[in-house]
């Protein structure tokens, strides 16, 4: 769950909405929804831990269909989106410890995004070992990270907790928080990860809620104390345009210290950009290998035991959306580009699989639950609305802004029963 976007998103979200109470209001409500969320996957985990998470739980509950779509979704537009936004994140990250300016240099970003794809891919093609020990070490540097600039922040007093409560400018339309709800989403995203390699944990039904609980409890009083402190120690319009944990260390300790807390975010985002191939690979697999698409996305490497070609087709078209939406007039638009499509395609997917629960009570009512969701159905339906609401926000805001990319992803989502029709009749 911890990755770029902590870092990322604050200086996003203060250039849109300048106010401390809402910003904080929203880092809370949407924790409680992703809490709620996990709550309820928990239990869909435990009852089918197979590998594939959310792909698992849709053929359960609504068919092959519903099945197909998800894995198609998946494959050509939320797992590629969501790489190439870390990996442009990375990009930027890199271009500016070299001291270069994407003006001067438009093509930067996009090649170092491209080389992390490319080296990252191959990684987790190695080996499923390689691949976890790459994301441990880097989640203890990105949640060390994070830590050391709350608690250093928080305890330094040379802050200003009015800060917590002042607007340093009116809110004007409902533009602002529309924009500030797509940011939020991205960075809560990732706690169902886990769900997909359900099926190769060691003894699932004990570690996945443990893993789910801890981990996403953390992750929300992580990003709360990163937000107040970020809050106590910079205005708020001195954060457009910084990576706001960099500058803060700046404040508190000069160029030096900033410089390696730069390094530690750049190995954060490394991490993360890890975690989402080695993890989500796993719903192309999971479809091929069950016959509910080409057989060949369900090849595992017949000597490292990975799921290779998955992890090759969705590194292409992350390569491929980089190259597509890249903006050469204004190069840091891609990174806001391809959050708003990753956003839009994964949350509604999310939306359906956690959904899943309510049809699972009735037709699978019998089945052994070692977990059962706390205040069913009420949590469940939290998630639900509380997401609903956030991709209104979202799909309004990047219309009226004139940027489609969140249509886009509906229309692939649409795009997916037809595709089935075509391919089911092919298959037969």
């Amino acid at each position: 769950m911890i990755g770029g976007g902590i870092f990322r998103t604050p200086a996003s979200i203060a250039a849109v909405l300048p106010n401390p109470v809402v910003i904080l209001g929203l880092w809370v409500f949407f924790g409680v929804v992703c809490l709620c969320g996990a709550l309820t996957l928990a239990e869909l985990a435990t009852m089918l831990p197979k590998t594939g998470g959310m792909y698992v739980y849709l053929r359960a509950a609504f068919g092959d269909g519903a099945a197909f779509v998800f894995g198609w979704l998946y494959l050509v537009a939320a797992i590629p989106s969501g790489m190439a936004a870390l990996a442009v994140f990375l990009g930027e990250l890199g271009l500016g410890m070299a001291g270069l300016t994407s003006a001067d240099y438009p093509w930067g970003i996009p090649l170092i995004a491209i080389a992390a794809v490319v080296a990252l891919s191959a990684a987790n093609i190695v080996g499923v070992r390689l691949g976890a020990s790459i994301q441990n070490v880097f989640a203890v540097i990105k949640v060390g990270a994070l830590l050391t600039v709350a608690i250093a922040t928080l305890f330094s007093g040379a802050g200003d907790v009015s800060r917590w409560v002042v607007a340093s400018a009116p809110i004007e339309g409902g533009g602002g928080w529309a924009a500030a709800v797509k940011s939020v989403l991205f960075t809560y995203n990732g706690w169902v990860y886990i769900g997909f390699m359900a099926g190769e944990l060691k003894d699932p039904e004990r570690n996945l809620t443990r893993i789910i609980f801890v981990g996403t409890g953390t992750t929300i009083g992580l990003y709360l104390s990163a937000n107040l402190a970020y809050l106590y120690l910079i205005p708020l319009a001195a954060m457009p345009g910084t990576v706001v944990a960099k500058e803060a260390v700046r404040v508190l300790a000069g160029p030096l210290a900033a410089s390696v807390m730069g390094a530690c975010i750049l190995a954060s985002v490394f991490g993360s950009l890890n975690g989402v191939i080695m993890t989500k690979a796993r719903v192309a697999y999971a479809l091929g290998r069950d016959g509910l698409s080409f057989s060949w996305l369900g090849r595992a490497h017949p000597t490292r035991a990975t799921p290779y070609v998955s992890i090759l087709i969705q590194g292409l078209i992350a390569v491929v959306l980089i190259l597509v939406l890249r903006d050469p007039a204004r190069p840091l638009r891609l990174f806001d580009r391809l959050t708003a499509y990753f956003v839009m395609v994964e949350w509604l997917a999310l939306v359906f699989g956690v959904g899943a629960i309510f049809v699972l009570r009735r037709t699978m009512a019998d089945a052994r639950r070692p977990y059962r969701t706390p205040g069913y159905p009420v949590v469940p339906a939290i998630f639900v609305g509380g997401t609903g609401l956030g991709l209104t926000a979202l799909l309004w805001s990047a219309c009226s802004q004139g940027d489609f990319a969140p249509l886009w992803g509906v229309a692939l989502v649409a795009a997916g029963f037809p595709v089935y029709q075509v391919w089911r009749r092919w298959a037969a």
